[in-house]
């Protein structure tokens, strides 16, 4: 299937970064916004209370369903922003890896946040992402 998605990384900048710098989608592609991926259950309650990594987990799950209902997969996606709910830097790090590895080759620009607090009880993580799609 072809992808309308295409990843640019700039050689001129540090490669330390897990994600390319940039990336571009056709005029013909249809893009898809999605709200921000929260941590919840099927009964609205907030999924790995006090846990990143399993709140992180659980958004990338709803994301998933989100995208499918659109017609797009985790492929499609042009871009996210990860926003968690901390300012220690190894709680953004550890929402972040499984993000990164949940993405896998397909290494979206991306934007770490720490956040004061997410809308949510006891909610750490959100991930809002931008996909682009080629309908056949």
């Amino acid at each position: 299937m072809a992808r309308a998605v295409t990843l640019i990384r700039a050689a001129s900048l540090s490669d330390v970064a897990e994600y390319a710098y940039a990336a571009t989608a056709p005029a013909e592609a249809r893009l898809v916004f999605l709200a921000g991926a929260c941590p919840l259950n099927d009964d609205g309650s907030t999924a790995a209370i006090g846990d990143y990594a399993g709140q992180a987990a659980k958004a990338v799950e709803n994301m998933r369903t989100a995208l499918a209902a659109a017609g797009a997969t985790l492929q499609d996606v042009i871009s996210t922003r990860v926003l968690v709910a901390s300012a220690r830097q190894q709680d953004l790090v550890a929402a972040w890896q499984v993000v990164r590895d949940s993405f896998a080759d397909h290494d979206v620009p991306s934007t770490l946040m720490g956040v004061t607090v997410l809308g949510y009880h006891d909610q750490l993580v959100e991930i809002e992402a931008v996909a682009a799609v080629l309908d056949s």
